[in-house]
């Protein structure tokens, strides 16, 4: 496909820009000690940090997977329990996370050639803005649930991004390492490109996605870019 040289390109958190991971192995695997089950491989759980804090709810209490799938008719003690993983994770929210290898050299790029980035997360801004203080990250736009009526894989949140910045959608790109990000950017008007390198789950295949590019690494950016000059 031709390129064009995007003025912003927006990331997706946890899993794409950030490996968050890390810092839920221990939130999991406590909370299940002290129900008296066993541990889950680290693998496991870096798999569902992406599907936020219901998904590893499900994990953490093994819960069926349809459960809480919609938070407005899950059960009180599902909720209950939600909020007592994110608490847990709010306590050491940052200590075992940063930037995916080569994001740094990205965002160097970018700003020296004069093209702005961001942030459009799913993950509520409570735990955004703790997470990007603790790392001392700073785009030029952050999108939270907070921000817009409806999430990702609406194109709200994308869309709201760009207007931020000034910005037509089409002016940027969106990177991210889950299918609903790629729809929502697609239904936004941006260029998708998938994060192969982030949280893919087992028998997911970013290739049927529909993106529009694939990335195995963050350098992988700057190849993009310079097909664009």
């Amino acid at each position: 496909m031709s390129l064009t040289r995007p003025k912003a390109i927006l990331f997706d958190l946890d899993g794409t820009l950030v490996d968050t991971a890390p810092d839920f192995y221990d939130v999991v695997n406590s909370l299940r000690k002290e129900q008296g089950k066993p541990a889950l491989a680290n693998g496991t759980i870096r798999e569902q940090v992406s599907n936020g804090g219901a998904a590893l709810t499900r994990l953490t209490f093994d819960y069926p997977d349809q459960t809480g799938r919609d938070l407005a008719t899950a059960p009180q003690i599902f909720l209950d329990q939600r909020q007592q993983i994110l608490d847990r994770y709010l306590q050491s929210i940052g200590l075992l996370s940063g930037y995916f290898p080569g994001f740094p050299e990205v965002i160097t790029t970018l700003e020296q050639q004069g093209i702005r980035w961001g942030i459009v997360t799913n993950k509520p801004r409570l735990y955004t803005e703790a997470l990007l203080a603790k790392l001392a990250i700073q785009g030029d736009v952050v999108v939270c649930p907070d921000d817009v009526t409806k999430s990702k894989p609406h194109p709200e949140p994308l869309l709201k991004a760009a207007a931020d910045l000034g910005l037509q959608a089409a002016d940027c790109w969106y990177v991210g390492d889950h299918i609903r990000d790629i729809d929502a950017a697609r239904a936004a008007g941006m260029i998708s490109i998938a994060a192969t390198f982030g949280y893919i789950e087992s028998g997911d295949h970013p290739e049927h996605w529909q993106a529009d590019l694939q990335i195995s690494h963050p350098h992988d950016l700057i190849t993009l870019l310079q097909a664009t000059l």
